[in-house]
């Protein structure tokens, strides 16, 4: 009979603390500590050093492009450094680009995770696009101060934008050409594909 093996439970101060110490980020997922960086390696979740350069100089432009279009106006956009807290299903994520509207909410006084995302972007990347596009909208949805979701994919030319509306349905707009805007609804900004793109060498790839 093989033996029981009992998953460690952490409380999230026991993250935090943890995470203080750490070579690696991660994400906090109700009482599981899970790498943010991960592949699959014969079967067993290793943590990675980062993303590929196509997930980095995507994350970059989108950041500065929202940066630069924010500024005067009461939203602020942030890297892959902030870390949102969705308390209802009890995780702590960090997208990769996030604009907070307003003054921040910080968990628990923390001022290193913020509870109240207005836009949350995602990079998508071979291993996580599926769990971003699922599992992962699934929690961000449930922080209400959440406007939109915007996946931005590294193996092609392509952006989802999913938009909250009023009756809480969310809609879906995609964007596969160089010469279209990109809209973001909720903080009044377009940015040009070729911005998003620009330097992308989709012949690049990690294998």
């Amino acid at each position: 009979m093989n033996p029981v093996i009992k998953k460690k439970y952490y409380t999230h101060e026991e993250y935090l603390a943890l995470e203080e110490k750490a070579e690696y980020k991660s994400e906090y997922h109700d009482g599981e500590i899970v790498p943010l960086f991960r592949e699959i390696v014969d079967g067993e979740v290793v943590a990675m050093a980062g993303g590929s350069p196509n997930h980095s100089k995507i994350s970059l432009s989108i950041g500065a492009e929202l940066r630069t279009s924010l500024k005067g106006t009461t939203c602020q956009a942030y890297n892959s450094d902030l870390k949102i807290r969705v308390k209802k299903v009890k995780r702590s994520f960090y997208p990769d680009v996030t604009v907070v509207c307003g003054e921040p909410e910080y968990y628990d006084e923390n001022e290193n995770i913020i509870t109240n995302p207005t836009v949350i972007v995602e990079v998508l990347s071979p291993s996580t696009s599926g769990y971003d596009r699922l599992d992962k909208f699934f929690f961000y949805r449930q922080a209400e101060s959440l406007q939109e979701y915007v996946l931005v994919d590294t193996q092609k030319l392509y952006v989802e934008v999913f938009k909250l509306q009023e009756n809480r349905k969310w809609i879906l707009s995609t964007y596969d050409n160089l010469n279209e805007n990109v809209l973001f609804e909720s903080i009044n900004v377009e940015i040009l594909m070729s911005e998003i793109y620009d330097r992308v060498n989709f012949e690049e790839q990690q294998p």
